[in-house]
């Protein structure tokens, strides 16, 4: 039997709300991703299969993807050097060849995935020794800026060509791969070795000499702050839809808020990351929210409250929250879990989702973490978050729709504009969203009811949409 267009219905409050649902995917010491250097590119392509079908299954919409560690990098780069986490040994190609960030965000939109590309921008090696850099490594091309601090190589963040370089690298990425997004988190100028200054006086002393009047600590906020703003502006210069954010230490400073006690953030790693969000130098930004709800020196929610008050130019807020808290901390699961709904009832205030860290505990399903996800929290699909301020072009409704037996079908699109296709179901007053499908899939098994269809563009821009009816109970097969 086939079944007429009810017409076409624009996009108001009864529809669901957006949520950003994300993981970060760390591949530093082969945390997440891959599970080993020494798996073969097969093992590793797997291994990404089964996390992205798990984190689909889970109905998450965005993973954080580490691509470039330590000056290293996770794809094809002219710049920097295979990374060693990737093949056991830097500058060594994958053999046989892939890119796994072409893999990952090939297979991640597949699911409706959106991919945000993470890159540190100064830590050069997570060892003191440059025993096994490459050639074409940072620590080796500007050894004058190239500083063992503590266990790790860093480069100085206050000289020109280290700047240049990690702004390089971001936009070369940007260029060439269809990410999403792109993601920095918290290192900065490198954490605190006790008793220990960073050796940069020479560079801030040519700044010195050169006629700069700031402070040593204001100029190594300048320098950190110039890189973000300048980023930013290249992202939205090159592609407007390619969102940046941001994911600092959750506090700022020590005393902001009032009753707020710990490591400063503005003070220690010169990193001024309220201003970033004040400026609108970000399209999103997520604090490392890494504590309980409870505790008064550190709560995630005393934190997140004052972060949201910081929100000066509308900007999306995504708490940053550390799932692994319930293997390595003695979290019980009902933490993550009010930790979400806190976080949902400030969506008016533009909370609009978390990122958890980090992947390996949801594809494990540590101590039940997906069975309270499915149960509780995500048990729906989402779409992520509009972001108005980037202009979006909405995309021209599905055409050609009409339903036979239990399937709705419609046209491929034609515009080059449509990511995925979202099909709701009217319930009672309200449209629940109940699949996302991806560009190539052009039909929808259900049973009797009304739904709607509409186009999804990568900035989740939905167009009309466009009401059907199923009239039959004929069961869904295969």
């Amino acid at each position: 039997m086939q079944c007429g267009v009810w017409g076409v219905k624009p996009i108001g409050a009864e529809w669901p709300i957006r949520e950003f649902r994300a993981v970060w995917v760390a591949t530093v010491a082969d945390i997440d991703w891959p599970i080993s250097s020494r798996h073969t590119s097969a093992q590793q392509q797997k291994e990404m299969i089964v996390l992205l079908d798990k984190l689909q299954d889970l109905n998450f919409n965005a993973v954080v993807f580490q691509v470039r560690c330590a000056g290293d990098a996770m794809y094809h780069s002219q710049i920097e050097p295979w990374s060693r986490y990737l093949t056991g040994a830097q500058g060594k190609v994958p053999s046989p060849y892939y890119d796994p960030l072409d893999f990952v965000v090939n297979e991640a939109h597949k699911r409706n995935i959106e991919v945000h590309a993470w890159f540190n921008p100064y830590r050069a090696n997570t060892s003191p020794s440059r025993s096994g850099l490459a050639k074409n490594h940072m620590a080796i091309e500007y050894p004058q800026y190239a500083y063992t601090y503590g266990s790790d190589i860093y480069m100085d963040p206050g000289a020109k060509q280290v700047q240049d370089r990690a702004h390089d690298v971001i936009m070369d990425v940007v260029k060439r791969y269809d990410v999403d997004g792109v993601h920095m988190d918290d290192y900065f100028y490198p954490y605190p070795v006790s008793g220990v200054s960073f050796p940069d006086s020479h560079t801030y002393n040519a700044y010195r000499s050169s006629g700069g009047r700031l402070s040593h600590d204001d100029w190594r906020r300048e320098n950190v702050n110039n890189l973000i703003q300048r980023i930013y502006s290249s992202i939205k210069s090159l592609k407007n839809d390619v969102k940046f954010g941001l994911s600092p230490f959750g506090i700022w400073k020590s005393g902001y808020p009032s009753g707020i006690v710990g490591f400063s953030s503005y003070d220690s790693q010169y990193a001024d990351s309220r201003k970033w969000f004040m400026e609108g130098w970000v399209d999103y930004m997520n604090p490392q929210l890494y504590w309980r709800i409870d505790p008064p020196k550190q709560s995630y929610t005393h934190l997140m409250d004052w972060w949201l008050q910081q929100n000066t130019k509308h900007r999306h807020f995504y708490a940053g929250c550390y799932a692994g808290r319930v293997v390595n901390g003695g979290w019980p699961v009902s933490e993550i879990r009010r930790q979400v709904e806190e976080s949902r009832d400030r969506n008016n205030k533009l909370s609009l989702g978390n990122v958890f860290f980090s992947a390996k505990y949801f594809r494990d399903n540590s101590k039940g973490l997906d069975d309270m996800f499915k149960s509780d929290l995500y048990t729906i699909p989402a779409l992520a978050p509009e972001m108005s301020w980037l202009n979006s072009t909405v995309p021209p409704p599905p055409g050609n729709v009409k339903a036979s037996g239990n399937t709705i079908s419609w046209n491929p699109d034609s515009s080059g504009a449509v990511r995925s296709w979202a099909v709701y179901l009217q319930q009672a007053d309200n449209w629940n969203l109940v699949k996302v499908l991806n560009k190539d899939t052009t039909h929808y098994a259900g049973l009797r009811g009304q739904y709607a269809i509409t186009a999804v563009n990568r900035l989740s821009t939905e167009s009309d949409a466009v009401i059907i009816n199923i009239n039959s109970d004929q069961p869904v097969i295969g």
